[in-house]
């Protein structure tokens, strides 16, 4: 089995999951799957990919990581007794070859968003995992840790603690061997920057902090869930703080492009929030953006938090970190880049939601390339309704 435990998926899964339990158990979603890279035929590997999704489905909550869940002060007691009945359904999950591109796997999500919400992350390490059994057979772990140990010679280089890295690379890893000898290698080789890893699975074992808030399914479902499409954002930010009460205060910037996100984030979600999430477009832009929003609403930058997470690796983000020093706080989430860097191309695959109670949603990345098969009229709606300028082609905003 690929996928040991339920808990071997991100922590924001869970953060959300709580937020529908309590305020949205009825709504009804559908994701889809895309891999990004052209040249890469998932085809051969339909029924391996169904038979470790069937394994996934048979995984059910331990007693002891029920009890970790629950020392958590943000996941309330009913939530935890849920997980404890809760398993994945495998009825919800469809898995085919494209008749349209016989090289392409479709991997379809629909039922209810509480027991679909936890299929995204490890089925995603399902595909990849699967990949890379076939087309690197005997990896080159030599390769990959000489790689690790040139990025952890990278970071101490930097002075102060306050450079802090995570691990961000559950769903595109070259294996879960791999990724649990990378975080103890990290964890081990610089403990003063390394700050935990968005796996609970692993944080739990390992000793380390688990990591995450929300992302980019929760805003676009409430384009659905919501009142008004316009306030949608906004909607989403009451109802996170509503659920948290100022726990897990990172909100996440680019589900309807960052200049439509600024417009909503206003003094009292400025004031309410810890930090911002960058994850598409420029990282420099953005960040001096970010600041420049929170000096006009009188905020001092210095007292929150950006936190970096779109492809990233060491050098750019010791880039950034140098951009921003006393400017502001800043924090990387790192993927790909440590956890599946040992030569071999990386996979661009996602699974986005593309429909909540029977009507489209979709995300409008500041980075033109971030592209998914959305409802091409809703998002043309969408770009009206939120002020969102179609980027000439080629072009990044």
């Amino acid at each position: 089995m690929i996928i040991p435990s339920l808990l071997d998926t991100d922590l924001y899964k869970f953060t959300m999951m709580q937020v529908v339990q309590h305020h949205f158990a009825e709504a009804q979603v559908e994701y889809r799957f895309k891999c990004r890279n052209a040249d890469v035929d998932l085809s051969p590997f339909v029924e391996e990919i169904r038979d470790e999704i069937r394994h996934l489905c048979e995984l059910r909550f331990t007693r002891d990581e029920l009890e970790y869940l629950r020392r958590w002060r943000f996941f309330k007691s009913d939530f935890v007794d849920l997980l404890g009945l809760f398993h994945l359904d495998e009825r919800f999950v469809r898995i085919s070859r494209r008749e349209d591109s016989p090289r392409e796997i479709d991997i379809a999500i629909k039922g209810p968003w509480l027991h679909t919400i936890m299929f995204e992350v490890p089925i995603l390490a399902i595909v990849c995992e699967v990949y890379y059994r076939h087309h690197a057979p005997a990896p080159d772990f030599a390769e990959g840790r000489r790689r690790l140990a040139a990025k952890i010679a990278q970071a101490n280089a930097v002075e102060g603690t306050d450079f802090r890295i995570a691990d961000y690379g559950t769903r595109r890893r070259f294996s879960r061997a791999w990724h649990g000898e990378v975080l103890a290698t990290l964890k081990r080789g610089m403990p003063a920057h390394f700050v935990g890893t968005s796996n609970v699975l692993f944080a739990m074992e390992q000793g380390l902090t688990p990591l995450g808030t929300m992302a980019h399914e929760y805003l676009q479902a409430c384009q659905a869930v919501g009142p008004r499409l316009r306030d949608s954002q906004s909607f989403a930010f009451n109802m996170w703080a509503r659920e948290y009460r100022g726990d897990l205060g990172i909100a996440l910037s680019d589900v309807v492009g960052f200049d439509a996100f600024l417009r909503d984030f206003d003094l009292f979600f400025c004031k309410l929030f810890d930090g911002v999430r960058h994850d598409s477009g420029d990282p420099f832009e953005w960040g001096d953006k970010l600041i420049e929003h929170y000096q006009r609403m009188r905020i001092d930058p210095r007292t929150k938090t950006m936190v970096f997470s779109d492809s990233l690796n060491i050098p750019l983000a010791i880039r950034l970190y140098e951009y921003f020093k006393g400017r502001t706080q800043t924090s990387f989430g790192i993927g790909t880049n440590l956890t599946n860097d040992l030569g071999y191309a990386s996979l661009q695959c996602v699974i986005k939601m593309t429909r909540c109670n029977g009507q489209p949603v979709a995300k409008i990345s500041d980075e033109p390339s971030k592209t998914m098969d959305y409802d091409p009229s809703y998002v043309a709606y969408l770009r009206e309704v939120f002020q969102v300028p179609v980027a000439p082609p080629g072009a990044t905003r």
